[in-house]
This record gives structure tokens, sequence and C-alpha cells, in this order.
């Protein structure tokens, strides 16, 4: 167990955390959220010890172990594979060491071999004869292939190396485990391994991420970081986000009768339980939440802002037609005669292993970058409006407020005070709407990026990786305002929610040409002939 007893910590004048007190059990995953900057990172940092705490502090249990997945990719570089996913285990990789230096010993003497056999007694004990087959096992289910085991982490790729420090992290069933956006980097195949790894582990969890199918996936619990105070709520992430909407709701119509609301709550409980995955986690998670009372269940301060994309002119059946297009970037072909047909209705999520084939064809889209080869054109009735992944370029070196800032994309209404009401709605308001443009967050930087999109009223929207920089509240409310959109998408995306919930078509951009299928993402990766054909174009491009 886990336990935290009056923690504060302040920076300056501001309060992250301010006497909390916490226990988190075996056989829980925690799914820890707040708003960025909030200190989640930080909260994890004081758990694992790397930060003190003003006041208060943090125990485990006695013996107990606690593995953190490291953020730090270039730290093992001079290591092999295998090694360092074993050096997750501290006191295990301690006492390999120990006895193989008395081995190696040219003078060896009957003390060392009795310090050796007491070394080999805890290296027993500590499973130390399996150590080298689970941490292989690890890293081939996160994808790893065995080749590459007894390599230095030196001569592996950037995503290769997250998926060795998870392997490190999960390596050798630790009491505690500390995870900080673990699906980052991560492929499909290495998520879904993960998620079930998660699922059927029996200790004790604590996670951030901004990925909220994987935390509805493996939380049993939801830690909400708000106010400088963190609350424990039973469920995943979708129950505690409709739950306090239910609450506010409630709150809202304080003359309902109770009972109503009771029976509102009921049935809520009962759809969250219905829908749970048959699985250890989900079905402890059942039993705890038909416990939950009406008192249990309490409204957020959480912000959302206001994201609602509205077409300026209704959408014609001519929109756009591809043909052929071929592109190559630093001597590699990333399109390879590329065609498709985008049809009214559309909602196209473009996927793929390839990021610069995505980034690429939407460059082109938008004439940015001229294709090799081939040719596109869009319909007469489409106005297009574009996200592009990299916004730099629409900040950078700028001194315009933001007032004056959206004030150069906004078509109708120049005025401030629509300006102002404008920016309010995304969570900029007062003093925060006169902030320079150059000295913007990343969140901040995608908010207004999306602002400026709002105000083109296009009836096509292009996205590149929207919710990359958003937190939570942000992702679910361009997710909720991409759903109600009435023309056409394309975006590219790694958030699995955010394309099962808006995508109608899945395109799949493969070294041998397109996958394009008029199907739910989920349908999709669920396809078994599907898949199989798409891994076989993959390998043969190797």
């Amino acid at each position: 167990m886990l336990t935290v007893a009056n923690v504060s910590l302040q920076y300056g004048d501001r309060k992250l955390f301010e006497d909390v007190n916490l226990k988190f059990t075996p056989g829980n995953c925690y799914g820890l959220i707040g708003a960025n900057g909030a200190g989640k990172s930080t909260f994890l940092k004081i758990l694992s010890g790397e930060i003190e705490p003003q006041t208060g502090n943090v125990s485990l249990g006695p013996d107990e172990r606690l593995a953190v997945l490291k953020q730090n990719h270039f730290e093992y570089e001079e290591y092999e594979v295998l090694t360092v996913v074993i050096m997750g285990h501290e006191r295990l990789y301690k006492v390999m060491k120990e006895k193989d230096a008395i081995y190696m010993k040219p003078d060896f003497s009957d003390e060392d071999g009795i310090k050796a056999a007491e070394l080999e007694g805890e290296f027993a004990e500590l499973n130390g004869w399996e150590a080298e087959s689970d941490a292989a096992v690890l890293l081939k289910g996160l994808g790893i292939d065995e080749d590459l085991h007894t390599k230095k982490m030196a001569e592996l790729t950037g995503s290769q190396k997250v998926k060795v420090l998870l392997a490190q992290a999960l390596f050798g069933n630790p009491d505690i485990l500390l995870l900080d956006e673990p699906t980052n980097h991560l492929d499909i195949k290495a998520i879904r391994w993960l998620e079930e790894f998660l699922i059927n582990f029996e200790n004790t969890v604590i996670v951030v991420s901004h990925d909220r199918h994987f935390l509805n996936k493996v939380c049993t619990h939801i830690a909400d970081l708000d106010f400088g105070k963190i609350q424990i709520y039973v469920g995943n992430y979708d129950f505690w986000y409709e739950s306090s909407q239910l609450a506010l709701k409630m709150a809202q119509d304080r003359n309902a009768k109770k009972e109503a609301q009771i029976e509102e709550l009921k049935k809520f409980i009962a759809r969250f339980s219905a829908n749970a995955a048959k699985s250890k986690q989900a079905t402890s998670r059942k039993k705890l939440l038909e416990k939950i009372t009406l008192e249990d269940i309490k409204p957020s301060s959480r912000r959302y802002p206001y994201v609602a994309f509205t077409p300026g002119r209704e959408i014609g059946n001519d929109l756009l037609t591809v043909k052929g297009l071929s592109k190559t970037v630093d001597g590699v072909k990333v399109l390879d005669h590329i065609s498709f047909t985008l049809n009214k209705g559309d909602k196209v999520a473009l996927v793929g292993k390839n990021e610069i084939a995505k980034t690429t064809l939407f460059k082109i889209l938008m004439g940015e970058v001229e294709p090799d080869e081939g040719e596109f054109k869009w319909g007469v009735t489409t106005s297009q409006s574009y996200f592009p992944k990299d916004n730099a370029e629409y900040f950078d070196g700028s001194e315009l407020t933001l007032v004056e800032w959206l004030r150069q994309y906004s078509p109708h209404d120049q005025t401030e005070s629509f300006l102002r009401g404008f920016l309010g709605r995304m969570l900029f308001s007062g003093e925060e709407a006169l902030k320079k443009a150059n000295v913007l967050s990343g969140g901040e930087k995608v908010r207004c990026m999306l602002s400026k999109m709002m105000l083109s009223e296009a009836n096509v929207l292009l996205l590149d990786e929207p919710t990359n920089h958003l937190d939570l509240e942000s992702i679910t409310a361009l997710n909720n305002g991409l759903i109600k959109f009435k023309g056409c998408i394309i975006f590219a995306s790694h958030d699995h929610q955010f394309i099962q919930s808006i995508a109608n078509r899945i395109i799949e951009i493969t070294p041998n040409g397109l996958i394009d299928k008029q199907m739910a993402y989920n349908d999709y990766l669920e396809d078994t002939a599907l898949q199989q054909q798409i891994e076989k174009r993959y390998s043969q491009s190797v």
C-alpha cells in the first residue's frame, strides 16, 4: 500500500498541493487527472521520492518495491537492451553484478565462496534465473524483436527506447507502478498489449495519461487533482466525466425530487456497469460502482472551452479528388501514387506508421508543398481550414496580443467585445486576452488555432494531430465539437477514442498504397483478415 500523509508543496506564491491525504491500495489502477500545469507529473515525482514535499510524507508497506517509467531516453546509451530492462529491479541487478564480480576474482577465497552462496540464495528468491526470459517476454510484447535485445540502447530509435524503458518499469512485478504518459510514442499493438498487461496486473498502478480510451480500459479509480487537493473516485475516466456532469445538472436543478435523482443515478451506474469489459478489473469496478450513493457524485470545477465549427455554406457533392499523388521527402518516397475521393458526409481518419506521410499529404492538399507526381482538385463549394502539426510560424516572434492576433482571422466582426467574448469561451478571459502570442504554452497555441478555424466558417476541416498539447478537458470539448460538425473532416490522431467517436472512414497510408475502408475505427482494428493484409504490406516494404 502507498500512503500519502499531509503532503504539501508550494513554488513561490503558487500552491500545487496542500495537505493531501490518500491511500493507494493493491489491485487498483488510479488515473491521475488534472488540468495542464496542475502538478500531475510533480505529484508522481513526490510519490517516487524524486521531489521532497515541504510538509508530510509518502510511505510504502514493508519490503514493497516501487517502479517508475523513466523519462530520460538517453540515460542508458551504453547498456544492452536486456540489461536495461533488468535494471528496473535495482536489488536484483545489484545482486547479479556483485556475484559476477566475485566469480571473476582471480584469487577466489573461502570468504568469497560464502558471500557468493548468500548472493545465489537471494538471487534465486528474486527470481533471478528467470530474469532474462521475463525481460524478453516484456520486450516482445511491446514490439521489440529478439534481434534487438543484445544491442546497445544507442543503436535504437527513439520510439524503441521508449518501449525498453516501459519494459524496465514493468519488470519484476513491482508493488507500486508509476507511469507518466506511458502510451506516448507507442503504436496501436503496443498500447493494446500494455492495456491487457495492466488489466491483469494485481498490484497498484498510478498513471497519468491524456489518452481517454487507455484510461477507460485500465483504470478502476480516478484521482482528480484540482485546487491543490486530490479526490479519488471509483470508476474510469468516462464514468468520472459523466458523473461530474450529472452532478452539475443535479446541483443546477435543486428543486428536483431526490427520489428522481436517485433513480437517474441508478440508471447511470447500471449503464456503465453493463458496458464494463470482461476483465478482473472491470468485475471489481462493477461491484464498487454499485455501492455509489448520491452523495458520492460531485460536480467538477473543470472549465471546458467552447468548441463549435459552423460552416458558412452548405457543401456540395463534389468535394475532393486525388489522383496518383507521389512525394519523396529526404530521399524516402512517403507517398506512392495515392488516389482517393472525398465524399459528402465523410469524416476521414488518416492512420499509418509513417507520420511524415500523413503530414506531407496534408501539406499538399493545402498547397504548401508541390507533389512530385499526380494531382488533386477541391470542389467549388468547398472551403478549407487547416490545423498543422507544427504551428510555430503563427506565433514565433509575434508581439501581437491575443485580441490583435485573432482579429487577423475574423472575417466579419473585428470589434474588441466580440473577440474578447470569443477568447473567453476558449478560456482566455480578462487579462489573459492581452497576453502576447509569442509567450503562449503549447496548449494555449492549440486553442488559438482552433479559434482561428472556427472563425473561418470552413466546411472542410483538415487537422494534423490536433490533440497534441491539450489537456483532457480541451480534448473532450474538441472531440464533441467535431462530432457535431456538419461538414467534412480529414484528420490524423493517435487518440483512440477521438478516432472512434469521430471517423466514419479510415484511410491508412502504407508503403504499398492505401487501405481505404468505410467503417468505424474499432471495427477496423478488430478485422483480423484486414489487419493481416496491412501487416503484409508493411513487411513487404522492409
